[in-house]
């Protein structure tokens, strides 16, 4: 029998759905990589039709093991945000910082205290800044159980990662497919002696099944977006723009096309809808949508990027903004990360339902 692809060290978990609903859409099967901080690598989607095509599109286990190889271009796990959906901590988005001569680090200031982070990101045009993305667990190998063939549990013991954040982490996760949903669990303790600052992403691209990227749809209750200065840098500026009325408004019932609108956009001040932070997309060409939903009260941004020419779009529930310790923001703002005390956690918890479309 041949060994399993290897991706971080460790093969992929397979989820299996039950119990699923007759005739709808639902989530029929997952892949979990516990050697790459208990992402996601993929999940397909059953169709109303019947047909399965890709929900969370990632590629198989095989694909993988060639994509995620550890090399220079996969630099402090790089490769995890560019495929299926990554878990992003103790910082979503870009933080900046004084870059280190002959290292690839920044040094900042995160609550007071200098650290050190990898300078994993940036700019394509000459000059761009370069900053640290996306947490420090991109490549992080997390023990695991399986407890049931649609249910996967993982634990983290982050410490002070390696040196690199303020006070000491211990993270719990928990991935299983639900009656059609996809559902992921985080569980956040301080189980150092200092207060822990601490934001949490993930990271997931959602596929538009038809292909069809202009017709598909877009809601996401919002009354603000964080502006940037650019799309290669995506910086921000530190003023948040209203959404009403502008072209970044997707408010509406049934969302609004995405037509030729690029997007690389935070959204924030989320309207919560019996109690959760939601966001829609719907591809009414293949009759089905997809429902992003959180009831964790420190959910309150959304990070969307959906580029032109690609049938995807990536919707990413986060609790901090872009660059959330940087000087761009006014003294005293909320830019959303939680702060826990020494022996406190916080839970933390994201559904996808899939919804069949009416013509």
């Amino acid at each position: 029998m041949p060994e399993p692809d290897l991706i971080g060290g460790a093969p992929a978990i397979e989820l299996l759905a039950r119990d699923l609903p007759p005739g709808a859409p639902a989530f029929v099967s997952a892949a979990v990589l516990p050697g790459r901080g208990f992402m996601l690598l993929n999940a397909p989607l059953r169709l109303p039709s019947g047909q399965t095509v890709d929900g969370v599109a990632g590629p198989s286990p095989a694909a993988a093991a060639r994509l995620l190889d550890g090399g220079p271009d996969d630099f402090a796990g790089n490769k995890s945000f560019a495929v299926g959906g990554a878990i992003l901590a103790p910082y979503a988005n870009r933080v900046r910082g004084r870059p280190l001569a002959g290292s690839r680090e920044i040094e900042t200031s995160v609550d007071g205290r200098l650290v050190r982070l990898p300078r994993n990101w940036g700019g394509r045009a000459p000059g761009a800044a370069q900053y640290a993305m996306h947490g420090l667990i991109l490549d992080a190998p997390v023990s695991w159980t399986q407890p049931s063939p649609d249910r996967a549990c993982g634990r983290l013991e982050a410490g002070d990662f390696g040196g690199r954040w303020v006070s000491r982490t211990s993270l719990t996760f928990e991935w299983r497919l639900e009656r059609g949903a996809l559902v992921l669990s985080v569980d956040v303790r301080n189980v150092g002696e200092t207060p822990l600052p601490f934001g949490l992403g993930w990271h997931p691209y959602f596929a538009i099944p038809s292909g069809q990227r202009g017709q598909a749809r877009l809601r996401l209750p919002a009354a603000r977006r964080v502006e940037v200065d650019d799309y290669d840098q995506v910086l921000p500026t530190g003023r948040l723009l209203p959404t009403s009325g502008s072209p970044y408004d997707f408010d509406a019932a049934d969302g609004r096309r995405l037509g030729e609108l690029y997007l690389d956009d935070c959204f924030t001040d989320l309207r919560r809808e019996h109690g959760r932070a939601v966001a829609e997309l719907r591809d009414p060409a293949a009759g089905v949508g997809l429902r992003i939903a959180s009831p964790t009260p420190q959910v309150n941004a959304m990070q969307v990027y959906a580029p032109l020419g690609e049938a995807i779009v990536a919707i990413e529930p986060q609790f901090n903004l872009a660059d959330p310790f940087g000087a761009v923001w006014p003294p005293g703002a909320d830019t959303g990360m939680a702060r826990l005390l020494p022996g406190e956690s916080l839970a933390c918890e994201v559904r996808v339902e899939p919804f069949g479309l009416t013509s």
